[in-house]
């Protein structure tokens, strides 16, 4: 329908994606609203989960701290002596654009690395003038040996891509990666409520950000009810965030150890882990939690496999988050149009 039953090249999708970048993105919430007119939408339970998507970005595009500048250099020089050889002690035309573009990245590359970097002195610095005003407030003193101070990662030894400098490089059993990770909040039926894109491996701060985004996304699809008792695993564990969704009225079921049979872990020791142990073993939470795996990895399944969306075509975390909000859509149109199908194959 958008092609006009033609056959665009490529660069002409490319630039329509981008030109519609944030309408695509928002046709998440609209097919969100078509499947809760249709039924297909129960907020009781929700699943939340998240899965790694590859990055469009090489992986010998990383550049550790020292490197950009050291090709900044090394470009100039092969460039400065083609000139030379070329025009003699004339002044020659301009640089290609594409050498130049490659040098702005390497610049880019390193800024970033700098802006990392003091981003982390400045927050080391607040959270020892933070500690250090709470002992004098308080005059609390931990018992044992002092806490050493926190390491501050050695400007030299950061990596960013130039492709792609969103993603980092996060090592799994088959090396380091270059991905994004696509987390989502799904219903019984398998509905995506919640779309999000994060950089990193770690998600144990988006527990609440995503059951919040799940609340805003069924409000803006027009459905009144809000979850009551999201299901997500221990990486997601945040006893503060827990507490925060609990206060609200929500129950949370997260355990706050990793599946040992899967991965051997020591089990944290504390009232408030304890806790969340003996709410587990309850019957109707056991039986409720066992339905977790069942409601959301189908769903990263169905979208890697069939939908084959298990690479990013865009860079950028923006653009990629609007991509993945779009697949998304997809994804739960593809339940919409199979719950239509039913009744008319019975």
């Amino acid at each position: 329908m958008i092609a006009a039953n033609q056959k665009p090249d490529h660069a002409t999708i490319a630039r329509f994606r981008a030109r519609h970048q944030d309408e695509l993105a928002e046709l998440f919430s609209e097919v969100l609203a078509l499947c809760a007119n249709a039924g297909l939408v129960s907020v009781g339970t929700l699943a939340l989960d998240g899965t790694r998507i590859a990055a469009d970005a090489a992986d010998r595009q990383n550049r550790t701290y020292e490197q950009p500048a050291r090709e900044i250099l090394e470009d100039a020089a092969e460039v400065e002596a083609a000139e030379d050889e070329r025009f003699g002690d004339k002044r020659g035309d301009e640089l290609p654009g594409d050498r130049n573009s490659r040098r702005q990245k390497l610049r880019d590359a390193k800024r970033r690395l700098d802006d990392e970097h003091e981003a982390k002195e400045a927050e080391m610095a607040a959270w020892e003038v933070a500690m250090a005003e709470h002992t004098a407030r308080t005059g609390y003193v931990k018992k044992g040996n002092p806490p050493k101070p926190r390491p501050l990662p050695a400007r030299e030894g950061r990596r960013v891509n130039i492709t792609d400098p969103d993603p980092k490089p996060v090592k799994n059993r088959h090396g380091f990666i270059q991905d994004y990770i696509a987390q989502a909040a799904a219903t019984e039926n398998q509905v995506i409520v919640a779309a999000e894109l994060i950089t990193g491996a770690n998600e144990r701060n988006r527990l609440e950000p995503v059951a919040k985004a799940a609340e805003a996304e069924l409000a803006k699809a027009g459905v009144e009810a809000t979850p009551e008792l999201p299901l997500a695993d221990a990486g997601y564990y945040n006893g503060r965030q827990i507490e925060a969704l609990e206060a609200e009225g929500t129950r949370v079921l997260c355990p706050p150890d990793a599946d040992r049979r899967k991965t051997p872990t020591k089990m944290r020791s504390g009232l408030r882990f304890e806790a969340m142990r003996r709410r587990l073993r309850q019957p109707e939470a056991e039986e409720a939690y066992r339905r977790r795996q069942q409601m959301v990895e189908p769903v990263f399944a169905q979208i890697k496999s069939r939908q084959r969306a298990g690479r990013f075509s865009r860079r950028g975390l923006s653009a990629c988050r609007a991509e993945w909000r779009l697949t998304a859509a997809t994804h739960n149109l593809l339940k919409l149009y199979t719950a239509g199908l039913r009744p008319q194959a019975a």
